[in-house]
């Protein structure tokens, strides 16, 4: 028999091209009116949403705003945000914010609450004046006091807060709630501050390995926050009664992150004053800078404050800062610690970057070792201390020309200040000295600058929830 000859690919197509033709044309009609078809913008890149890991729908494309006032112990603070419908930050004017701040903070006006209330008038009604008037009714407003407040008791600081209440329901058009206006207790502000540096670094949703750890030095407070891993959280100590949790569960992109988070009352910049000179044995300080004469307040308490005779002295300031902190006279009961006998969360890659804020930024500013216009600065702790040691010799008059960027009310105190805060690094949370460390004032944000502070993890919530 003889073999069929096989039928080329060829032949096919040549035998069955009338099929061919018919299919192929409908198909190629459809294919050009798809690619005719306009265009939809891009999705643009979703920044998380809120502490509790609510989603954010991207459809609502509508903006939002939130106002939040930090009412800080030294200073009063309002900081507006608008979101697009992804929580991606959006400028007001110019500015990706605003922000306005004034001085005293409401812990000043402990006397009188209705005036303590009424400083924050001039500050509501530039917040009011950066948000649209058919917008403003939809817009939270939240008052956030940190530890200025938890200084003056509970009697006292709610009764501030009422008037701050009252003002707001009566002379606002911003949406209220009474529950917005507290006293924020330390691991939110930590954990605030650690989502608002973290979101602006675009590092929600990575491994907790890839995000930076914090340390935020306020006035009456210090809050140092870092992610940990799930085995570290295990190993908590559970909370003595009064105490707040160490860890707090964060779900963000997608991600479950451990937080670990303490909150440091009484060792802030300005309480830390007060801790060291009562440390001083007398009414004069190694840590006043020589020719000073005078006192110290905080909250309602005075402290006498005069230089010693031979003036400061770095090495005697030093151990009256370690002492300060009860850094060797409290039994660590954990496995490791900071100070004062509190855990320290077991380290880890979480706490490998670490990004210092507020205070850290600003007296290594008037010491004149970075530049104040700079967003951040790369430097290591003992760069506070080779200040320190310069501060400390000098007279009250000599550091007036030798530190012209300082306030004239901090220079009695530099040697202190920077003495505390190197301390505070090193002896207290167990950095080494010479580790790289950012200081942070503003991060960057796209084109923009935004304030490295807690009120925009705040913000985050709030406009997720309204």
């Amino acid at each position: 028999m003889r073999r069929a000859r096989q039928e080329s690919m060829g032949d096919k197509i040549h035998r069955f091209r009338s099929v061919i033709l018919v299919v192929s044309i409908p198909i190629f009609l459809v294919l050009l009116v798809i690619y005719l078809m306009p265009r939809g913008p891009a999705p643009l890149p979703a920044r998380d949403a809120a502490l509790i890991g609510r989603k954010v729908g991207t459809s609502d494309r509508s903006k939002s705003y939130a106002v939040i006032f930090d009412a800080g112990s030294s200073g009063s603070r309002v900081h507006v945000y608008c979101f697009d419908g992804n929580l991606d930050l959006l400028p007001i004017g110019q500015e990706i914010e605003l922000f306005v701040q004034k001085k005293p903070g409401l812990s000043a006006y402990a006397e009188d609450p209705k005036e303590a209330a009424e400083s924050l008038i001039s500050l509501l009604e530039k917040a009011e004046s950066a948000v649209p008037e058919e917008l403003r009714g939809k817009t939270p407003v939240r008052v956030g006091a940190t530890a200025g407040l938890r200084q003056l008791g509970i009697e006292t600081s709610e009764k501030i807060l009422q008037e701050v209440r009252d003002l707001l329901r009566d002379k606002s058009s911003l949406k209220s709630k009474s529950d917005w206006v507290s006293v924020l207790d330390g691991t939110q502000e930590g954990a605030f501050q650690w989502v608002t540096i973290n979101y602006l670094l675009g590092n929600l949703g990575k491994q907790y390995s890839n995000t930076v750890g914090v340390v935020d030095l306020g006035g009456g407070s210090v809050q140092m926050a870092y992610a940990i891993s799930e085995n570290e959280a295990a190993k908590a100590p559970k909370p003595t009664v009064g105490e707040e949790e160490y860890v707090k569960k964060l779900f963000l992109k997608g991600i479950t992150y451990y937080l670990y988070v303490h909150s440091y009352l009484r060792y802030g910049l300005l309480a830390a004053r007060a801790e060291i000179l009562k440390v001083a044995e007398g009414s004069h300080s190694d840590c006043i800078l020589n020719g000073y004469q005078g006192s110290y307040k905080y909250g309602d308490k005075e402290y006498p404050a005069s230089a010693s005779p031979s003036g400061s002295s770095y090495t005697n300031c030093r151990s009256a800062a370690v002492k300060a902190l009860k850094h060797d006279e409290t039994t660590c009961t954990h496995l490791k610690c900071t100070f004062g006998g509190i855990w320290n969360g077991g380290g880890g890659d979480g706490q490998k970057n670490i990004f210092v804020a507020s205070f850290f930024f600003d007296r290594a500013a008037e010491a004149d070792f970075v530049d104040p216009n700079l967003p951040v600065a790369k430097v290591k702790p003992s760069d506070f201390e080779e200040a320190a040691k310069r501060a400390c010799k000098l007279s009250v008059e000599e550091a007036k020309v030798t530190y012209t960027k300082a306030a004239e009310e901090n220079l009695p105190y530099l040697c202190m200040d920077l003495v505390y805060q190197f301390t505070l690094l090193v002896d207290g949370f167990g950095l080494e000295p010479w580790q790289d460390i950012t200081l942070v004032k503003k991060v960057k944000y796209g084109d923009s600058l935004v304030e490295a502070a807690w009120p925009l993890g705040s913000a985050i919530e709030a406009a997720s929830i309204a």
